[in-house]
């Protein structure tokens, strides 16, 4: 891939978003999915982002074929928590290791202010060594620990909340 192309989402994507999405769900690795998702069960996840806030933004080929997403969603619905958002990244396997993952998370830092948003906060199991690893390369520090909160089928997984100020 020359250079990558990013741009935000339509609904005509989603298709795509969620099979990327779907890869990592026997893995148990990038989130707590423990079955595949089809379209209609993420379109009113879809729904819940918009251009404006709360932006879904994808990764081209040099053939147009999304290999990768990147959102920005509510951390809590509450009106007062606007200045925050969870972030999430999603890279199709043929695809890890060729530096996507750092081309997102630098993007999505940059547009985060045009967004709104002054913290953003990443929600990463601990035993996901890459992705720990990847934000803290951005200077997102450990904000705290939710010890065994999820169940695995097979194993109980600590999530880790990284966080990183935008406004200091």
């Amino acid at each position: 891939m020359q250079k990558p192309h990013i741009r935000l989402a339509t609904r005509d994507d989603l298709p795509r978003l969620v099979a990327i999405f779907n890869e990592t769900v026997d893995d148990k690795i990038a989130h707590a999915s423990l079955a595949p998702y089809t379209v209609a069960d993420r379109t009113a996840w879809f729904d819940t982002h918009n251009d404006d806030t709360r932006p879904i933004y994808v990764v081209c080929d040099d053939d147009g074929q999304i290999v990768a997403w990147a959102s920005f969603s509510d951390l809590y619905s509450l009106p007062a928590y606007h200045i925050s958002a969870e972030i999430s990244l999603y890279i199709t396997k043929p695809y890890h290791h060729k530096g996507l993952g750092k081309l997102l998370v630098a993007f999505m830092l940059k547009v985060a202010p045009q967004h709104g948003i002054k913290n953003v906060v990443a929600l990463i199991f601990r035993h996901n060594l890459p992705s720990l690893s990847l934000f803290a390369q951005f200077e997102f520090v450990e904000w705290g620990v939710l010890p065994n909160i999820c169940d695995m089928d097979g194993f109980l997984a600590d999530t880790v909340l990284m966080g990183r100020c935008l406004h200091e």
